[in-house]
């Protein structure tokens, strides 16, 4: 696999996240790996309050400073994706294009990869004169009962 290749594919574990750090030049620090442990572990998407939180409660002991810096520098490069809430920045593990399901129960966002047929692409492209390279879909509702 050329660096180019190792760079431009989807991170889909916590090695393919230390892998992307290493092939662009990034050290895998102590905290940064603290960081990419506990998104892997969890799952879900967690603010750099959470983050912070969780892993002095795991006894590892890193600063608020130091979390914000490394996530910048994190969800910057692709590693990581940060998400822009009203509320305030949410970080998950998965990079590479997906879609969510926003839970308005549980405020929960859960990561979907939804594939559109072709044809419904085709007529959006057809409609607004965009040739469709990628896609992401925020989806909403209640868990129920």
């Amino acid at each position: 696999m050329s660096k180019q290749e190792a760079i431009t594919k989807p991170i889909r574990s916590l090695d393919d996240a230390l892998l992307r750090c290493q092939n662009l030049g990034m050290r895998v620090s102590r905290q940064r790996r603290y960081i990419l442990e506990l998104l892997w572990s969890k799952q879900e998407h967690l603010s750099a309050r959470e983050i912070y939180d969780l892993l002095n409660q795991e006894g590892k002991e890193i600063g608020h400073t130091s979390v914000y810096q490394n996530l910048e520098a994190l969800s910057s490069q692709g590693i990581i994706e940060c998400l822009e809430r009203c509320d305030g920045r949410l970080y998950g593990n998965i990079s590479d294009s997906h879609s969510h399901v926003n839970c308005l129960d549980t405020a929960q966002i859960i990561d979907v990869h939804v594939n559109l047929p072709e044809d419904l692409i085709s007529e959006i492209e057809a409609q607004t004169g965009v040739k469709i390279t990628d896609y992401r879909i925020d989806f909403y509702g209640y868990k129920g009962s």
